[in-house]
């Protein structure tokens, strides 16, 4: 399967070196494995790769160098940089990790300048829909919503297969990456801290309340959220303010990579799924594009909310409800249209009888249809 990234990094491979991020198990290796017929391969997790590593002694005559989960060797980003000024390109450098690449600073210099990155996302349905070629969107939403969209437990399509994965590959994570790269020691206060958040999603985030649940201070859950996003676990979107009276400033949503991990009724993981798509939709016009756009939702004070604002370059662009199963307008629209007069307005239903427009501009679509296509 040919990745949405594939051909952006080709082009780019020859100019930079190359940061391919993402959750673990999204698929950066294969995908880099496939961008060349001619590499040389290192992971660091492997002890005679890491010896090769120290040594600079890869195959300089192949026309590209992978360099997997290089984020775990201390200083790697001096490392990288005396390399890239010294030698230069060819061959192309890729560098691959299942963590931000551009968060851990654990150097005074860094590669400003000398990188493109990129961000690969799990299977959503527009991905879906331009590579598999599906008969029916529909059913593939329903995969989505019940496997997650990681390559390996979506295409094996089984629940027995996915309840396995969904449990090593957290593990992995919590177990193996996090103390490896953060030193984290608390692995059964976050465990706790993840089993909650997936009871949450979709709504509000109170630091001290969750604190207060796993017996720990405000600032060591921010800081144990911030890891998570790190860690490509969760992601998070804050509430929009600006021109909205009373809106609320401060509590943010946090949604799951994997959308298979939340727990709730359908419509709740359709909200993590929608949530998935835009952000990866985003991602991708900013990493591949240079476009400019940000996800939040909006709500005020008097509890009125709608589920999604998309920004672009710093103006909201689309407002977007979510429902399960509802051919009526959401009113809280016309609420928050006035504070934006020329704002799009869509309502995205899993079930629906028939697609609507209406005098004011909102649109009712089928949630398939505008996945399958993500046109905003």
């Amino acid at each position: 399967m040919k990745r949405y990234l594939t051909k952006y990094i080709q082009e780019d491979l020859n100019n930079k070196i190359i940061l391919l991020t993402g959750p673990r198990q999204t698929g950066k290796t294969t995908l880099s494995k496939m961008l060349e017929n001619n590499f040389d391969y290192f992971n660091y997790d492997n002890i005679d790769d890491r010896l090769d590593l120290q040594e600079r002694s890869w195959d300089r005559s192949k026309p590209m160098v992978i360099f997997d989960e290089l984020h775990k060797l201390k200083n790697w980003k001096a490392w990288l940089k005396g390399i890239y000024d010294k030698e230069g390109i060819p061959p192309a450098i890729l560098v691959t990790g299942s963590a931000r690449l551009d968060t851990y600073k654990k150097v005074g210099d860094s590669l400003a300048g000398r990188f493109f990155q990129f961000r690969l996302h799990p299977l959503d349905l527009k991905e879906i829909s331009t590579f598999l070629k599906p008969d029916n969107h529909d059913v593939e939403l329903d995969k989505l919503l019940s496997f997650g969209g990681f390559p390996e437990p979506f295409l094996n399509g089984t629940s027995r297969f996915y309840n396995r994965w969904k449990k090593s590959h957290l593990d992995i994570i919590l177990k193996q990456d996090l103390i490896d790269i953060e030193n984290v020691q608390q692995i059964t206060q976050i465990e706790t801290m993840i089993q909650l958040l997936k009871h949450r999603v979709g709504s509000p985030i109170s630091y001290s309340s969750l604190a207060q649940d796993i017996q720990c201070s405000d600032k060591t859950v921010k800081r144990w959220l911030t890891i998570l996003e790190n860690m490509y676990v969760l992601f998070k979107i804050s509430p929009f303010h600006k021109n909205i009276a009373r809106a609320i400033q401060k509590a943010p949503k946090f949604y799951f990579y994997d959308t298979g991990q939340v727990i709730g009724d359908q419509g709740i993981k359709l909200e993590n799924a929608v949530a998935c798509a835009i952000q990866k939709e985003l991602h991708f016009r900013e990493d591949c594009l240079g476009e400019e756009g940000k996800l939040f939702y909006v709500k005020n004070k008097d509890g009125k909310e709608i589920d999604f604002c998309i920004s672009k370059e710093d103006r909201p662009s689309l407002l977007l409800e979510v429902k399960w199963n509802d051919n009526n307008l959401s009113p809280n629209f016309e609420i928050f249209k006035k504070f934006f007069p020329e704002i799009k307005m869509v309502q995205i239903s899993k079930k629906l009888d028939r697609e609507k427009t209406f005098p004011n501009g909102a649109e009712i679509r089928l949630a398939s249809n505008w996945l399958s296509e993500l046109n905003f």
